[in-house]
C-alpha cells in the first residue's frame, strides 16, 4: 500500500461533529488536509468545520440523497475525493426491536455501501482513492447485550474488505478502524454493559485520530487502537468454543 499523506488531501469525515470523527477532523487539519465534514448533528458540525476552516455538510450520511450531497459538496468544493471516512455510526440497543436493527443496518453498513458505490467510478478513473470505515472491535469479536451493533460491524468490517481486495490493484485501498472502548458520547450511552466490558480500558477520541492517521493507506488492513484485539481476534477465529465460554462469563457477569 502507499502511505496517505495528509498534506492537501480532500477528506470527507461523516459523524464528524463529536468524538472519533471531531477529533480526526482536528488531527487532520494539524496535518493540512481540506476536510468535508458531515453528521446529522448541525450545530456540532458547524462548530467543528469552523475550528478546522473545513466545509461543514449536514444530513443524514446513510441515506441515499445524503451520500450523494456530501460527495457532490466536495466534489464542488474541491473537485475530487481523496479519502472518505465513514466513520458515522449508532449502538442500536439490544436489538429486540424491529425498528432498530433497520436504522442500525442503514447507519452502520449501507452508509459505507452508498458512499463506496458514489465514489468508486471517480476513484477508478483518477486510478486513486482511500476508504476508511471505522468499525469496532466488536466487529472483530462481539458485543455483548448489543446484537444490532455486534452483526452490522461484522458487516462493515467485511465490506471494507471487500473492497480492499476487489480495488487494490486499480489504486484504491481500504482499511477498517476496530477500535475498543473510547470516550466518546456512544460510549457513555451504551449502557451497563458497555461501560463494564469498554470503560476501564478506555482511550481519548485524539488517540484514536493520532493513530489513524499515521497509518491511513499503510501494510495493516486492520487499524487496532488496542493492540491486544489482535490476540483476542485470533483466539476467536482458532478457538471458537473457548472464545464463546469467556463471553459466556462476562455475561453471566453483567447479568448479576
Amino acid at each position: 500500500m502507499c502511505e496517505v499523506r495528509l498534506e492537501n488531501e480532500v477528506v470527507v469525515i461523516t459523524g464528524a461533529g463529536n468524538g472519533i470523527g471531531a477529533a480526526m477532523a482536528r488531527n487532520f487539519a494539524e496535518r493540512g488536509a481540506k476536510l468535508v465534514l458531515g453528521d446529522v448533528d448541525a450545530e456540532g458540525v458547524r462548530a467543528v468545520a469552523g475550528e478546522v476552516g473545513g466545509l461543514a455538510v449536514p444530513g443524514d450520511a446513510a441515506s441515499e440523497a445524503g451520500v450523494a450531497g456530501l460527495v457532490e459538496a466536495a466534489m464542488g468544493e474541491h473537485g475530487r475525493v481523496d479519502v472518505y471516512c465513514a466513520n458515522a455510526g449508532i449502538t442500536g440497543g439490544s436489538g429486540c426491536d424491529e425498528g432498530a436493527w433497520a436504522d442500525t443496518w442503514e447507519i452502520n453498513v449501507m452508509a459505507h455501501v452508498r458512499a463506496a458505490r458514489a465514489l468508486l467510478p471517480h476513484w477508478v478513473e483518477r486510478g486513486r482513492g482511500h476508504f476508511l470505515a471505522t468499525a469496532s472491535a466488536a466487529g472483530l469479536l462481539t458485543m455483548l447485550q448489543a446484537a444490532p451493533y455486534s452483526v452490522t460491524k461484522h458487516a462493515a468490517v467485511a465490506h471494507a474488505e471487500w473492497l480492499a481486495i476487489t480495488y487494490r490493484d486499480k489504486g484504491i485501498t481500504a482499511q477498517a478502524l476496530c477500535p475498543q472502548g473510547v470516550r466518546t458520547n456512544m460510549l457513555a450511552s451504551s449502557g451497563d454493559a458497555g461501560k463494564a466490558l469498554l470503560g476501564p480500558e478506555a482511550i481519548d477520541p485524539e488517540q484514536v485520530a493520532e493513530l489513524v492517521a499515521g497509518k491511513l493507506g499503510g501494510e495493516e488492513f486492520l487499524i487496532l487502537p488496542h493492540p491486544e484485539v489482535a490476540d483476542y481476534y485470533a483466539l476467536r477465529a482458532a478457538h471458537p468454543e473457548k472464545w464463546q465460554a469467556g463471553m459466556r462469563k462476562l455475561q453471566r457477569k453483567i447479568e448479576q
